[in-house]
């Protein structure tokens, strides 16, 4: 019941449309209750054959205009409730979407893309259901029910005694299956969200499934899951299945108690044949309801099972926020300072809640970058310096030390601020479908985007992708596909650098900028990156040594600490990793490790 409250302020800031529409539906059944009455008086005129062709058009006029008047409210009650149902999904799907963009990288890194899409869509459906037809068929279950067995008190107290006498068994199944269908309905909804990840991830794939023959084996995890679905489901349906039926047997239970009992009054004269057939309509009003328990029960049962997977969300808080004096700043000069910083990711406890401390992937770093200073970072994969990036982003916080930009630690800092100070270019650069041109402007800031976009076609020329936008039929225009699908991974790079060229902010990060291009396109990158020293304050983190050995300072990083240190003359005099990486690549590139600048002059 908890997590009712996620859907409260919609019911109370729509009170009174809410109450029209209850006000519209219970008009309806109020109508819907005066056609038996009118059959009545029209069946007993009958049998006393004092009944016309005029007085038959009376009571079919009744009728009609009784139908009319139920259609119009029949629209106001739909357009008022279930309308609100609609603003629930959309308010929850909205909330839901902002609360999972403001959670930290440590929750992402054990959740499943697939579940999230299905916490988006199925369970916010069936919280829709529930919140729509379920108050529809919930308002008709208590207010038609009790006012037909109203009318039947009306026609016959003690017939109508009998007639409820199976009415308290439905009670008790509704209890005992409520339970059990909301245990399974939260399997069945896990189970859908396995297949849904598995289905994405296999789709997100598919040259490599492909390229390696795997499509049999792909389609056998989706039989594997899908039976799996299915045995969740039949599990259910053993519940539903036996659910439904008991609620129809008992209210025809009722219906043969009232043909047997009724019958008799009726020929013995103790209430008219219009009372006999006015009692089975009010009984067969009473059906419904009675059916409609058992639906409502499944579709709020539906429901809360999905809105408890969603709360568990919402009141999930992110590990990284902002702190409470959050310092506001504009622009950063970009003095960027690492004591004792150590760091260890968090993993998932083997068999218990929680998490539990990985090794550490960073331990005791010391570094001073100057406002300006191009800082270097090399050392073999795993070595922690893609780490280091993400911790001046706070993608993840320290687990040790403090990181100080401008004197001010950097969770004192708001986390906009930050980001706005800074332009990432990953080590695997991500492209969203749409057009190279969306892809380079998605990081632009609202104020000011005129200038930006005036800078776009400097912005290209740095990032070396003249030559590919000239190879493209649209262009800028030109449609990547999904994560740029129809691109090298070379291109996508030089598409993710032009995005963070474009933002011209104080801090650049680049995470292996060249990793993925030929050496002429990797040499005009490097060059653009070392025109901004002294303009800006620029971290690189590169295997590759020509693409470091500019930076004002270098720092070699091996299992999470900094065991070199210097200038890049100073490096590969001593002999170290650096010098013999550089030796390598020199050999492995003929000789040559020197990056030339665009007039073809050595930078080196």
């Amino acid at each position: 019941m908890r997590s009712l409250y996620l859907i409260k302020p919609y019911f109370t800031d729509r009170l009174r449309l809410i109450i029209t529409g209850i006000a519209c539906l219970m008009a309806v059944d109020v109508l819907q209750l005066f056609i038996p009455r009118v059959v009545k008086w029209a069946v007993d005129d009958l049998a006393a054959l004092a009944l016309d062709m005029r007085q038959l058009a009376v009571y079919s006029g009744y009728i009609i205009a009784i139908a009319l008047a139920m259609g119009v409210l029949r629209y106001f009650w739909r357009r008022l409730l279930i309308g609100n149902a609609r603003v629930v999904e959309e308010g929850l799907r909205n909330r839901l979407f902002a609360h999972i963009q403001s959670l930290s990288a440590p929750w992402f890194d054990n959740r499943k893309t697939g579940d999230l899409m299905a916490h988006a869509t199925n369970d916010i459906n069936n919280i829709r259901m529930a919140v729509g037809m379920g108050v529809v068929a919930l308002t008709d279950a208590i207010f038609l029910g009790t006012a037909a067995i109203g009318f039947m008190i009306y026609i016959d107290p003690v017939l109508t005694f009998y007639a409820m006498l199976p009415m308290p068994v439905i009670v008790v199944c509704t209890r005992i299956f409520g339970a059990k269908m909301h245990r399974l309905y939260t399997r069945v909804q896990a189970t859908f969200s396995d297949m849904t990840e598995m289905v994405r991830e296999s789709f997100a794939g598919i040259r490599i499934v492909r390229a390696f023959n795997r499509e049999a084996d792909e389609k056998g995890k989706l039989v594997d899951l899908s039976e799996r679905y299915i045995d969740d489901n039949l599990r259910l349906i053993n519940i539903t299945g036996l659910f439904f039926p008991l609620m129809v047997f008992f209210t025809n239970v009722s219906l043969a108690i009232v043909i047997l009992l009724g019958g008799r009054q009726t020929i013995t004269a103790r209430i008219t044949p219009g009372d006999f057939v006015a009692f089975i309509s009010y009984l067969n009003m009473i059906m419904w309801p009675m059916m409609a328990i058992g639906w409502v029960t499944n579709l709020i049962q539906r429901g809360m099972a999905s809105l408890d997977r969603i709360n568990a969300i919402m009141e999930t808080t992110p590990d990284i926020a902002d702190a409470p004096d959050a310092k506001p700043v504009d622009r950063l000069l970009g003095h960027i300072r690492f004591e004792n910083v150590s760091f260890s990711y968090k993993a998932p406890s083997a068999g218990l809640a929680g998490e539990t401390a990985a090794p550490s992937v960073l331990a005791g770093a010391f570094l001073d970058v100057p406002p300006g200073a191009a800082l270097g970072i090399s050392g073999p994969p795993g070595s922690g310096k893609t780490t280091l990036l993400n911790l001046l982003t706070r993608r993840y916080d320290v687990s040790e030390g403090t990181i100080t930009i401008d004197g001010t630690d950097i969770r004192k800092l708001r986390i906009a601020d930050l980001h706005r100070n800074m332009a990432l270019v990953p080590q695997e650069p991500y492209l969203f479908s749409g057009t190279i041109r969306e892809n380079i402007v998605f990081g632009m800031d609202t104020e000011g985007s005129r200038q930006q976009l005036d800078r776009l076609d400097a912005v290209i020329r740095k990032a070396a992708l003249e030559d590919t936008l000239a190879s493209l039929p649209k262009g800028l225009d030109t449609q990547v596909g999904e994560r740029g699908v129809i691109l090298s991974g070379g291109q996508k790079q030089r598409i993710v650098l032009a995005r963070a060229l474009l933002r011209d902010c104080p801090i650049m990060l680049f995470d292996d900028p060249v990793g993925q291009v030929d050496t002429e396109t990797a040499a005009l990158i490097i060059y653009t990156i070392r025109e901004m020293a002294g303009k800006k304050t620029v971290l690189i983190a590169s295997h590759r040594i020509s693409a470091i050995s500019f930076a004002d300072h270098i720092v070699v990083m091996d299992d999470g600490r900094i065991v070199e240190s210097g200038t890049h003359d100073e490096l590969s005099a001593r002999g170290g990793y650096y010098a013999r990486a550089g030796a390598l690549q020199r050999l492995e590139t003929g000789g040559n490790n020197n990056t030339t600048t665009p007039g073809g002059g050595d930078t080196l």
